[in-house]
């Protein structure tokens, strides 16, 4: 995509058709894969119905691509599966700003998923300890003997940690084992509970002590990724706005929450238009978060000399083979077009993203506020939410926007009041 970069610009006046073919020749679609894209050739209740029970129909999701994108030297366009107003254009406004003024870098820190086997009360914890360590090689070969695939594919357990954790109540100690599983290209849960299951009986024999809970967790901090942002040359007065709006979410919890919201705002869309788990990625997140005791942002703005570096390390856990990914035909789509290979890489492109989605929302509630930019791209919702036709909407949208640059504001009931005014001037028109 380097050589067409052309390709993307005006890219958000294009009509929907137009759009779509530029989407073809930039990521190398088949025809089918266009129209899979495009909802022309849709999900078949087949696949749906071995996704989840009691299938009745579909939500369907907008599904719109994020431009502007250099990631460690590579362009790319971000699928992105989402209803929120505003995210894709802040995130391709940004990730242009970005281009043109700093860059974007990447990495991985770890590759590890955890899975717990829990012993929820302990008689003797020296002992079962002394057992558990003394045993660890015969576990993590039981534990790769029941995934024997993913073995030959190179990943598999690496190896066991014993964590001690006092009940709440006082009333005993829980020792929970901590399966540490390369998965390779998947992400791995379905893999990692199978493991811990198999090891629950032989922890029970080995130990004498009763095993609790054996599944995995979504807090992989055996498996983060880190992407860093810098703007050379800055405008000092935004970027110290920036600067103090990151010090705002470290100091408030409140604030923090709708910090990282910002984030996932980026992360997550990418994550449904792949097929993969949202909700497991937002848990680690949030988790991680809150690591030191107190909830925190996940990303640090600060100013280096004239330049504003900013930084994200998460814990994200993707996968790009098997489950939905391997059979929903849009995620299929939609991974070729981030030309992905390995896991990692879908990682790590979701971190990028999310900080810049965090920049844009924070440069925005720097300088204009986040209400402005915002409420300029959701008039069109609110003409459809007055009951605007497909024909009006385009002029409801236009007058909202001339009343928002003079009110500041706009609401449903000033969208109805357009559309009404509107329709009078049609059909005094139309008698004429």
């Amino acid at each position: 995509m380097e050589t067409k970069r052309y390709l993307v610009e005006g890219f958000h006046r294009l009509s929907r058709v137009d759009r779509l073919k530029r989407v073809k020749e930039l990521c190398s679609l088949t025809e089918e894969e266009t129209k899979i894209l495009s909802g022309e050739i849709p999900l078949p209740f087949e696949v749906a119905e071995h996704l989840i029970e009691n299938v009745v129909g579909y939500f369907p999701i907008p599904l719109g691509v994020a431009t502007n994108f250099t990631i460690d030297g590579r362009d790319l366009l971000i699928p992105m599966a989402v209803e929120e107003t505003s995210i894709i254009a802040a995130a391709s406004a940004t990730a242009k700003w970005i281009r043109r003024e700093g860059s974007i870098r990447t990495y991985s820190k770890g590759s590890l998923i955890i899975g717990q086997v829990q012993l929820p009360n302990v008689r003797n914890v020296k002992n079962a300890r002394r057992i558990l360590h003394d045993q660890r090689d015969l576990l993590m070969s039981l534990a790769n003997a029941c995934i024997p695939g993913l073995v030959s594919r190179g990943g598999g357990v690496r190896d066991i940690g014993i964590r001690e954790i006092p009940r709440p109540a006082g009333d005993g100690t829980m020792l929970v084992l901590h399966i540490l599983c390369d998965p390779c290209d998947a992400m791995g849960a379905n893999l990692i509970n199978q493991v811990c299951e198999a090891l629950k009986p032989r922890v029970e024999d080995l130990t004498g002590e009763r095993v609790g809970l054996c599944i995995l967790s979504n807090l992989v901090d055996t498996k983060l990724v880190v992407a860093e942002v810098m703007i050379r040359d800055i405008d000092p007065v935004l970027a110290h706005g920036i600067q103090e709006a990151t010090l705002f979410a470290q100091a408030d919890s409140y604030r923090a929450a709708t910090h990282n919201k910002g984030v996932l705002n980026g992360i997550d869309p990418i994550l449904i238009a792949t097929g993969n788990d949202w909700r497991a990625v937002e848990a680690g997140v949030h988790a991680y978060a809150s690591r030191s005791g107190k909830y925190q942002p996940v990303t640090d703005w600060y100013q280096e000399g004239s330049d504003l570096v900013g930084r994200i390390e998460i814990p994200l856990a993707v996968g790009i083979c098997g489950g939905v990914t391997r059979i929903h035909p849009t995620a299929r789509v939609a991974l070729k077009m981030l030309k992905v290979t390995k896991a990692e890489d879908l990682a790590r492109i979701c971190a990028a993203v999310g900080i810049v989605q965090n920049l844009g929302a924070l440069k925005a509630l720097a300088t204009v506020g986040v209400v402005k930019g915002h409420m300029q791209l959701h008039a069109a919702n609110l003409a459809i939410a007055a009951g605007a036709e497909i024909h009006e909407i385009s002029q409801v949208r236009d007058r909202l926007a001339q009343v928002l640059l003079v009110e500041k504001t706009i609401n449903l009931s000033r969208a109805k009041e357009i559309l009404e005014a509107i329709r009078v001037a049609e059909q005094s028109h139309s008698a004429v």
